[in-house]
């Protein structure tokens, strides 16, 4: 996925993109492929034949590659059979020739729906593909290249702004002292805030987002605190995240105690992270009075983890015999998974380890904190698992308060599957919690009050603040839940901060805040 990141005045920014035989055909005529719109064969008649088969282990599962000798039509027979058996939207898929493609990715890009939702905006915004060995280092541990830092592009014309969203311990980010709020001065010698050239922009894109491990750049930076400004010398590599962030309490003007922690990813290593969290949480002398989880940045994961973490919260009284989301998948499928085979069922509450990084064998009773409402600090980049703590709990009876903006809007999810070396995420199923209730394809969006919908939880809109670190009661999202608490209304509107939110660039608009994370990591994922 290509996104523009800098631009001068009048310029463009630069980009980043983080993925034979078929005589059986499946579907036009006359083009020697056998293909005949609407009709299809299964997708197992195609799966695993190659134009390029791997040989060898996967290193994933410890099996050899089940991949055989094919062609690109293997592959994109493949693709078309699998989305029409298995695709939430099937029926809106045009139907096109397999043959006319030469490149698997470019084909699958074109079987998904166009149709857009009430809003206006796309109804599927999650189509996409990944290298399946960067699939798997990226799910199991989040490791991308670069630094251990997410940037935030407040502004990108001259004047620039460009501010450290959050970086990563025990990375060269995190260790050379990169925390949220400070702001770049200049990169290798280029005058971040004014440089205008094409040459300048383009340099400033690739030190932002270094393309592989080994590039070596030097930041000034302002620090958010002090004002002073130091040279760090970065050098990219291949870098974990921590999913679980700043754990602590606060204490709100009429003297609560408050639970706070950042929650990033919902990736393998966040379960014992999460466990950890809550622990330190559940130990607090006399315990907390509330607490605010911290999701701004969270664009899911796996979606056991999430429903871990919504039985920590709430607790085995409120979640006994409840169902945290159940799958509905498309109108061919209303008994039987597609992907597994294996009956449709509901996922419960889960309340002991399941292995993604937490001892399994045996599981492990989870801790709780047994509280009957939660804050949950938002932003666009909120997104599919982290949407599922917020519509999972509300099921059951939860209040759930929402400070922040608007979340991404993606009550949907799939299996990652591998075929031929690329993993291909196609939309298969949505989500609805135990109340019936997962149509929010435009995201949750605080009421701005106490009152609520199904889709508009109470709280307050606000914007995000790059002026204070996280877990300091004077941010502004934090602040805003502090008062709620104690007040049960939203604060006197401030003063409009020049950032309103975070989303990822697109080619209009340049000014637009950017906070940009690999798309593998906004997702709902069944399995692990």
């Amino acid at each position: 996925m290509a996104f523009v990141l800098l631009t001068g005045c009048g310029g463009s920014g630069g980009g980043e993109a983080p993925v034979g035989g078929g005589g059986a055909g499946s579907g036009g005529s006359g083009s020697g492929s056998g293909w005949v719109s609407g009709q299809f064969f299964a997708a197992s008649t195609f799966k695993n034949q190659c134009q390029n088969p791997r040989s060898g282990t996967d290193p994933s599962t410890g099996r050899l590659y089940p991949d055989i000798q094919g062609a690109t039509l293997d592959e994109n027979n493949w693709l078309r059979s699998w989305s029409d058996e298995t695709y939430l939207w099937y029926d809106e898929i045009i139907d096109r020739n397999p043959a006319n493609d030469a490149v698997p990715i470019d084909y699958f890009d074109q079987l998904k729906t166009f149709e857009m939702t009430a809003t206006g905006a796309s109804k599927d915004k999650f189509h996409f593909t990944y290298d399946t060995e960067d699939w798997i280092a990226l799910s199991q541990s989040g490791v991308r290249v670069g630094y251990g830092v997410v940037w935030a592009i407040l502004e990108a014309l001259p004047p620039r702004e460009i501010a450290v969203a959050y970086s990563e311990p025990n990375t060269p980010a995190g260790t050379g002292g990169f925390e949220r709020g400070d702001r770049i001065v200049s990169i290798d010698g280029i005058d971040v805030v004014d440089d205008d050239s094409a040459a300048g922009v383009a340099a400033i894109n690739a030190a932002l987002y270094p393309a592989q491990a080994g590039e070596t750049h030097n930041f000034e930076i302002e620090d958010l605190v002090t004002g002073n400004i130091e040279l760090v010398q970065l050098t990219s590599g291949s870098v974990a995240s921590t999913p679980v962030q700043h754990t602590r309490t606060v204490t709100s003007p009429n003297g609560a105690t408050v639970g706070y922690m950042l929650f990033n990813d919902h990736i393998a290593t966040s379960e014992q992270g999460l466990i950890d969290a809550i622990d330190v949480l559940a130990a607090v002398p006399g315990g907390i009075d509330d607490l605010v989880i911290d999701i701004r940045y969270n664009g899911g994961g796996f979606l056991v983890i999430a429903s871990q973490l919504a039985y920590m919260i709430a607790g085995q009284a409120s979640t006994g015999g409840r169902v945290f989301e159940l799958t509905e998948f498309n109108d061919k499928h209303s008994a039987i998974n597609p992907v597994t085979g294996n009956p449709i069922t509901s996922m419960g509450f889960v309340d002991e380890t399941v292995g993604l990084s937490a001892p399994a064998n045996p599981p492990t009773p989870l801790p709780t904190l047994d509280l009957s409402r939660v804050f949950v600090l938002t932003g666009n980049g909120t997104c599919s698992a982290s949407e599922a703590v917020v519509n999972g709990l509300r099921g059951i009876g939860i209040e759930v308060i929402q400070i922040g903006e608007t979340t991404c809007g993606k009550p949907y999810g799939f299996y990652p599957t591998d075929n031929c070396g690329s993993t291909f995420f196609t939309v298969q199923f949505r989500g609805v919690n135990d109340s019936g209730f997962g149509d929010y394809t435009d995201g949750f969006t605080p009421s701005g009050s106490s009152s609520s919908t199904d889709a508009s939880p109470p709280g307050c809109l606000v914007a995000d603040d790059f002026d204070h670190r996280f877990g300091d009661p004077a941010e502004a999202r934090l602040s805003a839940a502090l008062f709620y608490r104690d007040n049960s209304i939203c604060p006197a509107p401030a003063p409009s901060p020049k950032v309103q939110g975070l989303s990822k660039a697109s080619t209009e608009g340049a000014s637009q805040p950017i906070v940009w994370k690999p798309e593998g990591l906004n997702n709902r994922i069944i399995g692990h």
